[in-house]
């Protein structure tokens, strides 16, 4: 096993564009981390292997206290196989770090930070209903530095009203600053969210494709000229600072998700837990695992290996998928991706398929045309 990934399903406020599973009330908190433990030990048997890495993720782990994100890595240590200084993140917001709570999470086995800034602008804040400011996001990143060597922050682009220099501005501020890695992010509509009722009644302007396109354009032109690597669609690092637990995601490793709504992963098998808080807790509390399981056909993980790999710089091995999935998939990937090698939107690396930087933002869309949808 890679990793454990622990979702905390609170937040101060509701953000515009969010659709994650989560909750502004705080009242079962407690009474949510009694049952994450639990379930570490219900799952201690699942997966094989050793743990590399646990992931705070949300909602917003900050909200909770240093104890209670002890109390959990302990749970984790006391049931698991865990390697030597494994990578230990916990994201956070701005709002939340405060200079003490940064130095007694410096104290923890939290090890990296993944502070959620998405902006250095005000208007963009405001319009996404983020529970900081640029000051918080600034001053806390220049606190935070002198605590944790390891700090990630996350950045939306494509948001209406945000215009090419001011995107530029907003990625070398977040390159002045110093930290070694940046998540980047188009800002999506999804169903169900405030953001999306904005739109539709005209308050807010449309989200554009390409106006995102053209900011992840300059967003590969500006961190590539700074010394980061795109190692993901999404994420860039300098060197030696590419997350582990996303790297882990991305290269099919398997995975254990605690928490209401957490996603697992072996190989073969996916699972995800019911995206109620109070079920969750009851479930657990009477010793039941509420989770769905979804057993992955052949299709459907060479499927996800295309749509993964093509995302990476890793890109997709010819040999493994004659290796793991059968030469008739070998033969079927060649000849679905001809069009897109001779118009250069991919092109092979010895025996591995990538994209170039012409198709990196086309390649969900490419990795589907590759999908093989039945044996037939």
């Amino acid at each position: 096993m890679s990793g454990i990934y622990i979702h905390i399903p609170f937040c101060k406020q509701a953000c515009h564009y969010c659709d994650f599973h989560f909750s502004t009330s705080d009242k079962y908190k407690s009474r949510m981390v009694d049952a994450l433990v639990k379930e570490l030990k219900l799952r201690k048997d699942e997966q094989p292997g050793t743990v590399e890495t646990i992931y705070f993720g949300g909602g917003t782990p900050s909200v909770l206290t240093v104890e209670q994100v002890e109390r959990i890595i302990a749970a984790v240590y006391d049931n698991y196989q865990v390697v030597l200084n494994p990578e230990i993140t916990l994201e956070a917001n701005p709002d939340d770090l405060t200079p003490e709570k940064i130095e007694n999470l410096s104290r923890s086995s939290i090890n990296r930070l993944s502070i959620g800034v998405q902006s250095f602008y005000e208007r963009d804040l405001k319009l996404m209903n983020r529970a900081h400011d640029q000051n918080e996001a600034r001053e806390c990143i220049e606190l935070a530095k002198k605590s944790f060597e390891n700090i990630s922050i996350d950045l939306i682009y494509g948001i209406p009203g945000l215009s090419d220099e001011e995107w530029r501005e907003n990625i070398q501020t977040a390159i002045e600053l110093g930290v070694p890695h940046i998540s980047s992010y188009a800002l999506t509509v999804e169903d169900h969210t405030p953001l999306k009722s904005f739109i539709e009644k005209g308050i807010i302007p449309q989200v554009k494709d390409e106006t995102a396109q053209r900011h992840f354009d300059i967003l590969l032109e500006v961190m590539a000229d700074k010394g980061f690597t795109n190692y993901e669609f999404s994420n860039f690092g300098k060197p030696g600072y590419f997350s582990k637990n996303n790297t882990a995601y991305w290269t099919g490793k398997s995975y254990l998700g605690i928490g209401p709504s957490a996603h697992s992963f072996d190989g073969k098998r996916r699972g995800w837990n019911i995206n109620n808080n109070v079920k969750y807790m009851k479930a657990i509390e009477a010793d039941t695992l509420p989770i769905e399981i979804e057993e992955l056909s052949t299709v459907d993980r060479y499927n996800e290996y295309i749509m993964t790999g093509l995302r990476t710089i890793y890109g997709v091995s010819l040999d493994r998928i004659e290796q793991d999935f059968g030469l008739e998939f070998k033969e079927y990937l060649l000849s679905q991706a001809q069009n897109y090698l001779k118009d250069h939107y991919l092109f092979l690396d010895g025996d591995v398929l990538q994209v170039t930087r012409k198709g990196k933002f086309l390649s969900d869309g490419i990795a589907s045309e590759l999908f093989m949808l039945n044996l037939s």
